[in-house]
């Protein structure tokens, strides 16, 4: 394992008679040694041109990439000892298991009985060794998604590169394959770097986020603290589910006036002058029904129950937007029922309307 660093790393592809397209515009990245990346984001904003020009798939427009304090760039991909699990498995289907794993090992060179051991000791500890003779067509998608990984890590990688490696499971399989692709991970310690537009992979695997738009990184940080707090009204409403309200309004008096009726109290500490525009962002759960502190008035719209807990969809008077609150499993809200509410002092957030920055 290695630590790794992006620095400006810059992907633009030329078009012959039109426009460049700038995928990847500067990005700057430590990720320590041992350390597990989530690389988030839409389709289309970058992330997998990252991956690709890490593990030299695509060429370098500008910047570096330096794996444990050596360039990358400029090295063709079996010189960088770099694994990678891409989405569509790419196992070869005339192949045997045992074949697919041992494979890379023996064009790079190794010692057949040394990849053997190899093969046999990546098969047990990810609980493959029943399948070893068995060939991809027979295997279930989970199963090739094991062999995919098992694959990258038995050449033993100074860093390992997920490119969307659950999106083609389905749900019980994705919850199963998350839990032990994590258990692999800590246990192998291996430098990881996971590409993902699924928010609830990214959150519940990395130990850091970089969230990714229009090839540039927007913010980095934690899973708490990109979800708790967002940089930018492209992250808050990007990152978490139920998506956060966010609602325009006009600083008034220490407030934002959301409609003539309906003002929001700015939170603590939060210093923004009279007349300027912004949004207030507030996640459901922080939208908080009944109470004596309740000094807001609103109708319920829709309320759906959803067994672990309730959505109630709000309408405040004056106010464009509905503001969607999560209830305990055991409320029960009829449409058209008035409600009061308030939001969560603490945690709601204020961001610029022009620029979309938080304001702090």
């Amino acid at each position: 394992m290695a630590d790794m660093a992006l620095r400006d790393l810059r992907k633009t592809y030329r078009r012959k008679g039109r426009p460049d397209v700038a995928a990847v515009r500067g990005i700057d990245l430590e990720v320590p040694s041992g350390e597990l990346l989530g690389l988030l984001g839409p389709s289309g904003c970058g992330k997998s041109t990252t991956l690709r020009m890490i593990a030299g798939l695509e060429e370098v427009t500008g910047g570096d990439i330096v794996v444990g304090g050596r360039s990358m760039v400029g090295l063709p991909p079996q010189r960088r000892n770099i694994g990678v699990a891409f989405e569509n498995y790419a196992l070869y289907p005339p192949l045997t298991v045992r074949e697919n794993l041992a494979f890379g090992l023996s064009a790079r060179g190794v010692d057949k009985r040394e990849a053997a051991r190899r093969v046999e000791d990546m098969a047990r500890r990810i609980e493959l060794t029943d399948l070893l003779d068995a060939k991809p067509g027979g295997l279930s998608s989970g199963q090739k998604q094991r062999v995919a990984l098992a694959r990258a890590l038995v050449r033993r990688p100074d860093v390992l590169l997920l490119d969307e490696p659950l999106s083609h499971l389905d749900a019980a399989q994705r919850d199963t394959t998350r839990r032990e692709l994590k258990r692999l991970q800590r246990d192998l310690g291996y430098t990881t770097i996971l590409v993902t537009h699924d928010q609830e992979e990214a959150v519940s695997l990395a130990d850091r986020i970089a969230v990714m738009k229009d090839g540039v990184i927007q913010q980095i940080g934690t899973p708490d603290e990109i979800y708790d707090r967002p940089a930018n009204l492209f992250v808050a409403d990007f990152v978490g589910e139920p998506v956060i309200n966010l609602l325009p309004g006009r600083v008034d008096g220490g407030a934002v006036r959301l409609s003539q009726a309906v003002r929001v109290p700015l939170p603590e500490g939060v210093r923004v002058p009279d007349g300027r525009e912004v949004v207030v962002g507030v996640r459901p759960e922080d939208v908080l029904l009944s109470g004596a502190e309740a000094d807001l008035r609103g109708t319920v719209a829709v309320y759906e129950p959803l067994l672990e807990m309730g959505l109630a969809t709000l309408r405040l008077e004056g106010v464009d937007k509905a503001v969607v609150a999560q209830t305990a499993p055991e409320v029960r809200l009829n449409a058209g029922e008035a409600v009061a509410l308030r939001f969560d002092p603490h945690r709601t957030h204020v961001f610029d309307a022009e620029t979309g920055e938080a304001i702090r």
